[in-house]
């Protein structure tokens, strides 16, 4: 039997290289990864992916890819064979948050780029990872691929984004939840809220991972995701 086409939705300033080790893995599908830097709404990028997407694909989200996927299950759950939101949150934004979000914007178009990557860097990682090099060259590599005008569109998005938490119980295909155990921008207790939501789903915790569990615990979140795609 021939699997379903992956759609992969990267997290804020990411790139497809979030996913290169679990598109290595999964050479045997067709697979797409998604594009979140051209519109400045949850539902604007969500409608752009689903023009773009197979009639009937998997779907894996990370971070602001969560918020888009749980958007696309809501305009589209019928396209959708299996859910994986990973490292997410449904709720909205908190006032906090939003104000941080402006400030990094003020930032970007007053000072300009540079530093936001390194400001951000330590809060993506478990705290283990804070002076890991090389994840942080391929954290910064992605965010200057995506570029500051799209980081400010992606800002807004998530700034407006809408709490997921009412429509998830309307899932009906198969969810994975994946967070790691050291995430601190989506702690476990997000992810635990979002399995308790959707009926039938999975929750996942990775040892020793952060928020960008594909990249810190690459074996572990594609065994995990292995495992979940290709049960019938």
């Amino acid at each position: 039997m021939m699997s379903d086409p992956i759609v992969f939705i990267p997290g804020l300033l990411c790139t497809e290289a979030l996913f290169a080790p679990q598109i290595a893995a999964f050479a045997d599908r067709p697979i797409m990864v998604a594009d979140h830097r051209h519109h400045d709404s949850i539902p604007d990028i969500a409608a752009a992916i689903l023009e773009r997407a197979p009639e009937r694909f998997s779907l894996i989200g990370l971070s602001m890819g969560g918020y888009i996927a749980m958007e696309i299950m809501r305009e589209a759950p019928g396209r959708v064979s299996k859910l994986a939101l990973l490292n997410t949150n449904s709720r909205a934004d908190t006032p906090e948050k939003s104000e941080r979000r402006t400030f990094l914007i003020d930032l970007t178009r007053k000072r300009g780029f540079t530093k936001v990557p390194h400001l951000l860097f330590p809060g993506f990682v478990h705290e283990k990872n804070e002076e890991n090099e090389d994840l942080k060259s391929v954290v910064v590599d992605m965010a200057n691929d995506t570029g500051s005008d799209a980081f400010i569109r992606q800002q807004t998005a998530i700034t407006h984004r809408t709490d997921s938490r009412k429509r998830l119980s309307e899932i009906t295909c198969p969810s994975l939840i994946l967070v790691g155990d050291g995430d601190r921008l989506t702690p476990l207790e997000l992810s635990q809220e979002i399995h308790d939501c959707i009926p039938g789903s999975e929750l996942e915790v990775v040892p020793g991972s952060g928020h960008l569990s594909t990249l810190e615990t690459p074996e572990a979140v594609t065994k995990a995701l292995q495992n979940f795609l290709d049960r019938p």
